[in-house]
């Protein structure tokens, strides 16, 4: 065996199978796209699903890439164990319904075991297999493998995620020899975890449905059998640089020399510096992918990521910010195999260093809130939910309190701190869906493979043939009707002749690339050969370009207004408006929306007819084309040309900017993670788009029916109140609007807290007059008793105004409001503290509360017990 460096390793794997009629994918982001079961990309298969499930049919059957990966299940075994990582790579050979086993296991004993390749010794590997999978026996067997050093196992040998393909696996191992430790080949059939056998591939034969209800030995057999394999490339890089972990190999050693070298501490396996390494990998990676830092989603995992990393560099005594250091060695590592890392320094670094300052500082505020909790402390020993505050909320390690603990005299309940860990484990189990079953193949759609064309570029309407009836909808010869793709909506419309009349409300495509028109009516396979009219909705068309052509305009203007690193993240057009999702690591300002919002509207004032035109990739890129997110391009691809900007898109367009006439922003918003969601409107639309804020509108209705309602109650009580409910605000067609709305909303809501306000005093004065005589719960300088319906407010002012007449007096009253009780206590002895008497009094009645303890209130839920409250606070008082 060789030693090869990680990305020779990549290569030679590629170079392997591209010879072997393999396709090179490029390896999809590491933020999945139109997968919302996808937290992150986290394996090899996932972005091939749709091929393995039937959805589209690839363009070559055999496919071979390295995928990036994030998965943070297990983020405490980072740096614990030799092989957990955060981010890592996979190498993977895949067959769409072409090869199956005999070829998969061909192949991989040939690059394993050649020494062309990665010439591992035979002798050093062994080969798990399902114990009914005798075909892949005989065939390790027939390669030359001994059969002793093939292992039948048990569950962990079938692959099988919910419905849909599954199938048996058979895993290879590296034995590292008994330094490793003392371990049999029983080690490997029992799955026990260890350093002497390492497992670097996994070959899946997805050749089975996963069915509902039946056992698996009669699971049917897929119409398409496909092969499914991943092998990690720092395991790979592990063993043939005979690392002692995966840490000790060309991938992190870099990141770990220059983290020694800021801390001025020599590496000697600290788990620190694994921790460090791994994370500001993951960081970096996921971030030139257009991932944010945000408190949710994937968001909050790269936050947690950083401060992890931040936090065992002050463990190695590193009191700076210092990650962003480690970018230019994470960029000068990964920049052959993935370039555009490189690019994306300047946004990449400007986020590390913002988010690990902020840190820092969120550290300082933890110091001061330990000190606080020090302050308040009623025992010797500092909770486990309150060391978990510390914790999840200003990031310190349970280390670190346990050190400031023992310098304050304290202890803290380490296994309170592990139970409440537990709880938000089990908080994020619940929220991850990591991984998904795969859909089930549909076998009439894979098996129809007659050629279909779409002509709806050019027409609107074809004379044309009904070529396929399926029960889900019918295919057509030639078709005007665009299918869902690329965030654009279908077209609707009719497909007729003299004897039917179809209409089409939604459209499809099928793997092999054919349209599925979705009709209202229920369809027969007579129809199959007719000869039919299909007619595209114009309206519905043309309203939808318009959309489409704007959000293109619109996302130029917002990477001139926010940055050129600001991406694509979905997007969704139709005939009602558009969505638009996209990256950036800072709020988004009201100037800014509005600047983008001119731009946009500047932009289709003049006549500009827009171009297409079909060619490669390398030719696009060369002119500066933009590619749709997450999308994946044939050799020719189409080309818009919309004067401001280039893009690659396969969706139908306005013939002329001019024709959008108008465009509008309705709204912005964040929907997490550092992503932002613009909706937009254009055309007539606009002129609408005032009223059409249902919500700002609806809140705005809500308000001035509150305010009515205090009214006709002020007016039944003799109390004089007014309110102004008739305030428009001028129609612009602008984002503008959308603002002067938001401006009437507060406006509004201020009219009806001063409403509120004002109804509330009125009757805390009527209150206050109603109540003259105190002498029968007055007690020296002291006044402890009950008074009804006092509302808190007109409770607080009657408590100070009684003990500001008192020396050195002491006032709790009790007010009981239908089914509470509020109690409000003001001390000028300091011999008794006003929170713990409130406090008191409130737990009798159910409830709990507090304050300073010159002053505070309390709350009670059990009004029967407030004479128990006040008898309590006699004996303690008086």
């Amino acid at each position: 065996m060789k030693y090869m460096t990680g990305n020779e390793i990549r290569n030679t794997w590629l170079k392997f199978f591209e010879n072997k009629g393999h396709l090179v994918e490029k390896g999809a982001s590491l933020i999945p796209n139109d997968d919302p079961t996808l937290l992150w990309m986290n394996s090899g298969v996932a972005a091939l699903k749709k091929y393995f499930d039937g959805r589209i049919v690839p363009k070559n059957p055999r496919i071979v890439n390295v995928q990036k990966c994030i998965r943070t299940n297990d983020i405490e075994n980072v740096g614990n164990t030799s092989r957990h990582h955060t981010f890592f790579e996979m190498l993977g050979n895949f067959s769409i319904g072409d090869y199956f086993r005999d070829e998969a296991l061909d192949y991989a004993f040939e690059i394993l075991t050649s020494d062309e390749y990665f010439g591992f010794d035979l002798d050093k590997l062994y080969f798990t297999i399902y114990p009914k999978d005798l075909e892949s026996k005989e065939k390790w067997l027939s390669l030359g493998v001994p059969e002793d050093r093939i292992i039948p196992t048990d569950d962990q040998n079938f692959w099988e995620i919910g419905e849909g393909p599954c199938g048996p696996c058979t895993e290879i191992f590296f034995d590292r020899g008994p330094k490793y430790g003392d371990f049999g080949v029983d080690t490997i059939r029992k799955d026990i975890e260890n350093d002497r056998y390492v497992e670097i591939w996994n070959i899946v034969f997805s050749q089975f449905n996963a069915t509902k209800d039946l056992d698996r030995d009669h699971y049917p057999e897929l119409p398409n059998k496909n092969i499914d394999t991943g092998g990690g490339l720092e395991r790979f890089v592990s063993v043939i640089q005979g690392a002692e972990t995966n840490f000790e190999t060309d991938l992190f050693m870099p990141i770990i020399n220059k983290i020694s070298e800021i801390s001025n501490v020599e590496y000697t396996g600290q788990k620190e510096f694994k921790i460090i390494a791994d994370h500001i990998r993951t960081v970096t990676m996921a971030v030139a992918d257009g991932a944010m830092m945000s408190n949710e989603g994937r968001g909050y995992v790269l936050r947690r990521l950083l401060r992890r990393a931040v936090k065992h560099g002050k463990q190695l005594k590193i009191e700076r910010p210092f990650l962003v250091d480690l970018v230019d060695v994470v960029i000068n590592m990964m920049k052959d195999f993935y370039p555009y890392v490189e690019e994306k320094e300047e946004i990449i670094k400007k986020i590390i260093t913002s988010e690990e300052n902020k840190f820092l500082e969120t550290l300082l505020s933890g110091e001061k809130k330990f000190l606080e909790i020090v302050e308040n402390i009623d025992s010797k020993q500092i909770s486990g939910s309150e060391a978990f505050l510390l914790y999840d909320t200003y990031g310190f390690p349970i280390e670190l309190t346990s050190e400031y603990a023992e310098e304050k005299g304290l202890t803290v309940d380490v296994e309170g701190f592990k139970a409440e860990m537990e709880k938000q484990k089990d908080r994020a189990r619940n929220a991850r869906t990591d991984v998904q079953s795969m859909s089930a193949q549909n076998e009439a759609y894979l098996d129809f493979t007659e050629k279909s064309k779409f002509v709806g570029y050019d027409t609107l309407i074809e004379k044309t043939k009904i070529i396929k009836v399926f029960e889900e909808g019918l295919v057509l010869k030639k078709t005007p009707f665009y299918a869902t793709s690329g965030g654009q909506a279908a077209d609707t419309g009719l497909i007729y002749n003299e004897d039917i009349k179809l209409h089409v409300y939604d459209v499809e495509k099928l793997p092999n690339g054919q349209f599925l028109h979705r009709t209202e009516e229920k369809l027969c396979k007579d129809l199959e050969g007719k000869t039919v009219v299909a007619s595209v909705d114009e309206e519905v068309r043309h309203l939808t370009e318009y959309n489409h052509s704007a959000t293109h305009l619109m996302f130029f203007a917002l990477r001139e207004v926010l940055g050129k690193h600001v991406s694509q993240q979905g997007s969704q057009v139709n005939k009602d408006g558009l969505r638009f999702d996209f990256n950036h690591y800072e709020a988004v300002t009201d100037e800014q929306i509005l600047q983008v919002e001119k731009m946009v509207k500047d932009m289709i004032k003049e006549s500009y007819v827009a171009h297409t035109k079909i060619v490669t990739v390398a030719e696009a890129k060369k002119l500066g084309a933009i590619a749709e997110f997450g999308e994946k391009y044939d050799d020719l691809v189409r080309m818009i040309d919309l004067k401001y900007t280039l893009d690659l898109c396969g969706g139908t367009h306005v013939k002329d900017i001019l024709d959008i006439k108008d465009f509008a922003i309705k709204s912005v918003s964040s929907i997490g993670s550092g992503i932002y969601r613009v909706e937009g409107v254009t055309n007539k639309a606009v002129e609408s788009l005032s009223d059409s804020l249902e919500g700002i509108n609806q809140d705005i209705d809500n308000l001035k029916d509150k305010a009515n309602k205090i009214i006709e109650k002020a007016v039944k009580e003799n109390i004089k109140l007014s309110f102004d409910g008739n305030i428009k605000v001028e129609k612009l067609g602008s984002y503008q609007d959308v603002l002067n709305k938001r401006i009437l909303l507060h406006d509004t809501q201020t009219q009806v807290k001063e409403l509120e306000k004002a109804y509330n005093k009125a009757k805390e004065e009527m209150a206050l007059e109603s109540i003259t005589d105190f002498s029968n719960i007055t007690y020296g300088n002291k006044i402890i008793g009950t008074v009804e319906n006092i509302i808190g407010n007109a409770l607080k002012q009657m408590v100070d105004d009684l003990a500001s007449e008192l020396d050195d007096g002491f006032v709790l009253l009790a007010s009981v409001l239908q089914d509470k009780v509020i109690f409000v206590c003001k001390s000028n002895n300091l011999k008794f503290n006003a929170g713990k008497m409130v406090k008191e009094a409130a737990i009798i009645c159910g409830g709990n509360g507090g304050g300073r303890p010159d002053f505070a209130q309390a709350g009670g839920k059990d009004p029967a017990k407030v004479q128990d409250a006040i008898n309590r606070i006699k004996e303690l008082v008086l």
